[in-house]
């Protein structure tokens, strides 16, 4: 006995695949409009963003 309940035959990848690929377009907009603001003049300076310039040193333990 399965604990996921009983398989039924049937396709899964191509019915879905609309779906998967809005979802990678998604993520494609929201990481370049992240990378955007990460550069945009507003951000720059933040000590949070990846690429700022005013980041502090590493803690050497």
């Amino acid at each position: 006995m399965s604990l996921l309940g009983k398989k039924f035959n049937g396709l899964f990848a191509r019915p879905m695949a609309p779906f998967f690929i809005a979802g990678l377009i998604m993520m494609y907009g929201i990481n370049s409009a992240a990378n955007a603001l990460a550069q945009s003049e507003q951000f720059k300076n933040d000590p949070r963003n990846p690429n700022s310039k005013t980041q502090k040193p590493a803690d050497k333990r």
